[in-house]
């Protein structure tokens, strides 16, 4: 049978808002554009501390050579349970990666506690938490809230809609939890952590940056590569 593939959504702040008001994200959080990572002028509209990014980056071979070796050897992931110190869903639904994205910004670190009581995104937390992976990812491709949600952003943001594939684009959140900076793709073999941030030091912070995005924009450099574009947002709290 044909798996689902939904119509990608557009990584900007309006649509990714509207998804979380549609799933139940407090609107005392919101999402802004990021429009630089060095010039503070671009980033002083963005309310600090920034809880996650959510990135889109292009797919260049020395990315794929990165990932590659680092998932190599790698089991299926194992985590499940309240201990587990994010909660990471492995994508099966076509093209809704930008959608998942946006769970794993939502659901982990500060931004969980903004999360309404009894909402549908409280419950897929919920639900997911004791979850192994497999069953964590049939949670999502069943769960009608979700496609729902998802399926009413697809009209928006600046580009016309489309189901066929887009190839060479991955949506990537990097969130602060527990102290650490997580980065969480679908299509990984698990959540990644990046190293420790200090109490002071958000998912903007130079050392975030450094260890995370720009991480991704180094090896397309060192390589000797130039497709250096990236779309990214921040969730924060409004101020």
């Amino acid at each position: 049978m044909e798996r689902k593939k939904w119509v990608m959504l557009e990584n900007n702040p309006e649509v990714m808002n509207q998804l979380a008001e549609k799933l139940g994200l407090s609107s005392h959080l919101s999402f802004y554009d990021v429009w630089s990572l060095d010039e503070p002028e671009l980033l002083a509209h963005i309310p600090r501390p920034a809880l996650a990014l959510l990135v889109i980056l292009p797919f260049t071979r020395a990315w794929d050579k990165d990932r590659q070796a680092e998932d190599a050897g790698k089991g299926d992931y194992e985590g499940q349970g309240p201990d587990e110190p994010v909660i990471w869903f492995k994508q099966t639904i076509g093209h809704a990666c930008g959608s998942i994205g946006f769970l794993h910004c939502a659901i982990n670190g500060p931004a969980a506690e903004y999360i309404k009581p009894d909402s549908n995104l409280d419950k897929i937390r919920r639900d997911a938490i004791p979850l192994k992976m497999k069953e964590r990812a049939d949670l999502l491709y069943n769960s009608v809230p979700f496609e729902e949600a998802h399926k009413s952003c697809v009209q928006l943001g600046d580009t016309v809609p489309s189901s066929e594939e887009h190839l060479g684009q991955h949506f990537v959140a990097f969130v602060k939890a527990n102290g650490r900076l997580w980065e969480l793709e679908g299509s990984r073999k698990g959540p990644l952590d990046r190293g420790v941030l200090g109490d002071h030091e958000d998912v903007l912070s130079p050392k975030a940056l450094d260890m995370g995005l720009r991480r991704v924009m180094r090896l397309e450099q060192e390589a000797g590569g130039k497709d250096l574009r990236f779309s990214c947002i921040a969730l924060s709290r409004k101020t």
